[in-house]
């Protein structure tokens, strides 16, 4: 390119950003005037037990909650919160004690704590006709949500690949659990030993073959920012409780969806026996989905998170 290409390239990417810079503060200025425009600025809240939350807050409409997997923060539902959002959903995602931008304490990863966080997060946004939706272990905060604080601001609930439900250890009259012992060697033995490469190993079985590198690195990249104590405790805690008695209780519309290729939370453990346990919920089963079905299959996900949370 010659200098005087160079200079009028110059000049219009200059020109095109005065005019988004104008732009934008016009839209800022029209807002702030409009006595009609509450802005929601906030970043975090504080629980009972001084444990901030961070949470983000996208869009407008109908409130939807996004409740995060295991170990993951919750930026892993930028691609349901950037498409929902601009189907004129509002879409909050926050953080759970000891994961992402949250405080980490060392205390309160049991269920009912959790539950009680969530509770917090709704009370503080004071948000009413909320779709939870969850993924992985998040289902086991969404359950105990509605069993210790009812539904009354709850509209319908989403249970995404649901690895805790109904409950997974084995027991006399859960003889298809997995033996608590074994979860314990994998949390001590297997976790607390080389927890990158424990990721490393099991990414071809969370994603398909068509998932870019790039995309698998980003995940591994999220979980390795939850601290290794607070990964195991928060296991340890959701695979010893015991959802049974809880889930026939549901009563709010409930979508469940799982992948038939789901090696982390088996679709005949937990996602099966889920949907058999709550009243009248939805079951789609997506053909040869893994775990991460949120990244894998979002954009068909998305669009029965929509269609679901707009019905």
């Amino acid at each position: 390119m010659d200098r005087r290409s160079l200079l009028k390239s110059a000049a219009s990417t200059a020109l095109g950003a005065g005019l988004l810079a104008g732009g934008t503060n016009n839209a800022i200025s029209a807002q702030a005037s409009s006595p009609k425009v509450k802005p929601r600025t906030g970043d975090y809240i504080e629980t009972s037990d001084g444990v901030k939350l961070a949470y983000t807050d996208w869009g407008a409409g109908k409130p939807v909650v996004f409740v995060h997997a295991w170990a993951l923060p919750s930026p892993m539902w930028d691609y349901q919160v950037g498409a929902l959002s601009e189907q004129g959903l509002r879409c909050i995602a926050y953080d759970r004690r000891g994961h992402g931008r949250s405080s980490k304490p060392n205390f309160g990863y049991d269920c009912d704590t959790l539950a009680d966080d969530l509770s917090a997060l709704l009370a503080e946004l004071d948000l009413n006709g909320v779709t939870l939706v969850s993924h992985s272990f998040g289902s086991a905060e969404v359950v105990r949500y509605l069993s210790r604080h009812g539904a009354g601001r709850i509209a319908k609930i989403v249970l995404i690949a649901p690895a805790a439900l109904p409950f997974v250890t084995k027991t006399a009259d859960n003889p298809n659990g997995i033996a608590a012992e074994q979860l314990e060697f994998f949390r001590t033995k297997v976790l607390q030993a080389d927890f990158p490469k424990w990721l490393e190993d099991g990414k071809k079985a969370f994603f398909v073959a068509e998932t870019s590198p790039s995309l698998q690195d980003w995940v591994k990249e999220l979980m390795l920012s939850t601290p290794l104590p607070v990964a195991i405790e928060t296991n340890r805690r959701i695979c010893s409780t015991d959802f049974r008695k809880e889930l026939p209780g549901i009563t709010v519309p409930t979508l469940i969806v799982h992948g038939d290729k789901d090696a982390s939370a088996p679709i005949d453990l937990t996602g099966r026996p889920t949907a058999a346990l709550i009243p009248k919920a939805q079951f789609k089963v997506y053909e040869g989905a893994p775990h991460g079905i949120f990244l894998t299959h979002k954009d068909r996900l998305n669009a029965d998170l929509l269609g679901f949370i707009k019905g």
